[in-house]
């Protein structure tokens, strides 16, 4: 460590770690949360890049059953099949690579629509208070105390009868997306987003309070500058770790909107591999094991990912 006369003769002064930097040091000595993160990148590279490496194509493409067309129906892991081959005749590990980025899909949707909506619903109400306040946290709580298993199921299987292709294709860029599964997203987000604006609101509460806002109304910032420039980036740090836990939480209800035989039949989701092989599930229990595990890794890497951003952006701690 240099000292005070070297830095002076040297004419460099020491900065010290911004916010950021500090979280990152933080971090790296969690190991649960390395771990977490190291989970979720391979989760992520498989999303992206399983289709490549997947022996058989993504359903409901014809060669996704190839299995089935050589009486390979019901086979035990093996060489051939590392993770066995379903009641319907198709390859587990395929479909547990293609069901990757499905529930990726899901999660990271879910969590933008969210985290957008409770942004907005939250930073209002935590800034302007009063009778704002009152009539958008009356709003949600009515979305805290519904039954929101019961309304999905309910919405989903109504939305997902009236879609009529399989696929909606984008302009332009040819891109597409599952119709049934974005149905499922949308209905998913929009029984999700009212405890996050809670916590939005918390923390626009506090920081609204600090007097550094103080110091900025006095000096004449307009209500725009103070909730962007300041406000938001300092609750930002807390937005990233509910984020992380959501993705895990949208993952993991979909996957039981799917199991219990309301998701997309187009979509080769986890729940809706679990769904598929249940009835058979004594006689193909491979088929109901590799994508529960799936499950189980994806959600316990996200988990840990919020604990470990939770614990690295904790002003409490020491560093």
């Amino acid at each position: 460590m240099a000292s005070k006369e070297e830095e002076k003769t040297s004419g460099y002064k020491r900065r010290s770690a911004g916010q950021w930097a500090v979280a990152w040091r933080r971090f790296k000595r969690n190991k649960a949360g390395v771990v977490g993160l190291i989970i979720v990148l391979g989760v992520l590279f498989v999303g992206i890049f399983g289709s490549f490496f997947a022996p058989f194509p993504a359903r409901p493409d014809p060669g996704a059953y190839e299995p089935f067309s050589v009486g390979d129906v019901r086979q035990p892991p093996s060489l051939k099949y590392p993770f066995g081959t379903s009641a319907i005749g198709t390859d587990i590990f395929s479909d547990v690579i293609h069901g990757t980025k499905y529930s990726l899909y899901v999660g990271i949707i879910v969590t933008l629509i969210t985290m957008f909506v409770a942004i907005i619903i939250g930073s209002i109400a935590g800034f302007y208070s009063g009778w704002v306040d009152n009539i958008l946290m009356r709003i949600t709580e009515v979305f805290l105390v519904f039954p929101s298993l019961l309304f999905i199921l309910v919405l989903v299987r109504i939305f997902t009868l009236t879609v009529g292709d399989p696929f909606w294709i984008i302009p332009i860029i040819g891109l597409k997306i599952p119709a049934g599964l974005t149905i499922v997203t949308f209905v998913l987000a929009a029984f999700n987003w009212a405890s996050d604006a809670r916590m939005v609101r918390g923390e626009f509460l506090r920081v609204r309070e600090l007097e550094f806002i103080e110091a900025e109304k006095a000096l004449g910032a307009s209500n725009t500058r103070i909730i962007f420039r300041h406000i938001l980036p300092n609750i930002l740090s807390s937005i990233i770790v509910v984020a992380s836990l959501t993705i895990a939480y949208a993952i993991l209800v979909e996957a039981a909107v799917s199991f219990l035989g309301f998701g997309d039949p187009n979509s080769v989701t986890w729940g809706q591999i679990l769904q598929e092989n249940y009835s058979d599930m004594r006689v193909v229990w491979w088929a109901e094991i590799f994508p529960g595990l799936a499950i189980l890794i994806t959600v316990f890497g996200f988990n840990l990912l919020g604990d470990g951003l939770s614990d690295a952006f904790n002003p409490r701690l020491r560093d």
